[in-house]
């Protein structure tokens, strides 16, 4: 051996070193495979109203890097507008001229009749900006959309996690790790605006049922109920 041969020599080491470092940081479904799922919970009754467990995440988190800011449905993530004071919760009343008091979101009906050639101001009620959520599909289907009781802000299920599979807790998307931080974990009372459809999410889930985490969501959907139980 020449010392003409040591560049080549070395270069194929650095290759041979660089591919088995990426093959063992792969996360097909031989990866996640060899990970325990997390225990399994019994289900919450499916109401209109419940009671969660709610925890926070971001894009920018070391384990959702590899994904951005993208869901599980192949959109962007985004985070809720900000927390509603209802008019009933908290009313606040502003002048609108000299004669009329408007409350916000709510005309007063006690105000007095506006002069004549007076323009009467009409509250508009936006919109909330919906915000993206993970769950556990077999429990919030893809689509399901609840509001926040404590803050008003509502959100989409568009997103899962392994730490999620059988578990009744919601992950909040947050746009920033402050926002994230800042939330933590709560207990939340949520209201369920709309179910999102139990045939959709199990047809999205199918090509990735190699995953342990994804098949206990499809057992739930399909209701067998022990056997998502008894998957590790």
């Amino acid at each position: 051996m020449s010392r003409a041969d040591f560049p080549q020599i070395i270069s194929a080491a650095v290759a041979a070193f660089i591919g088995i470092f990426l093959s063992a940081c792969e996360s097909g479904p031989s990866v996640s495979a060899s990970r325990t799922l997390p225990a399994y919970e019994a289900r919450l009754a499916k109401n209109n109203f419940q009671n969660v467990h709610t925890t926070a995440y971001t894009h920018t988190e070391a384990d959702h890097t590899q994904y951005g800011a993208r869901n599980a449905l192949g959109g962007e993530l985004h985070a809720a507008g900000p927390a509603i004071h209802r008019a009933e919760v908290a009313p606040r009343a502003t002048a609108v001229g000299d004669t009329d008091d408007v409350d916000l979101g709510l005309v007063s009906k006690k105000s007095a009749k506006p002069a004549k050639g007076a323009k009467r101001a009409v509250a508009v009620a936006k919109q909330p900006k919906i915000g993206s959520a993970a769950a556990d599909w077999g429990r919030w289907p893809a689509g399901t959309t609840f509001r926040l009781l404590s803050t008003g802000q509502v959100y989409r299920i568009d997103d899962y996690g392994w730490a999620l599979s059988g578990r009744n807790t919601i992950d909040l998307y947050m746009s920033s790790q402050r926002d994230m931080n800042s939330w933590g974990t709560r207990q939340e009372p949520i209201e369920v605006l709309h179910w999102g459809d139990t045939a959709e999410s199990l047809r999205l889930l199918a090509p990735h049922q190699a995953h342990p985490h994804i098949k206990r969501m499809m057992l739930e959907l399909e209701g067998r109920e022990e056997e998502a139980a008894a998957l590790r």
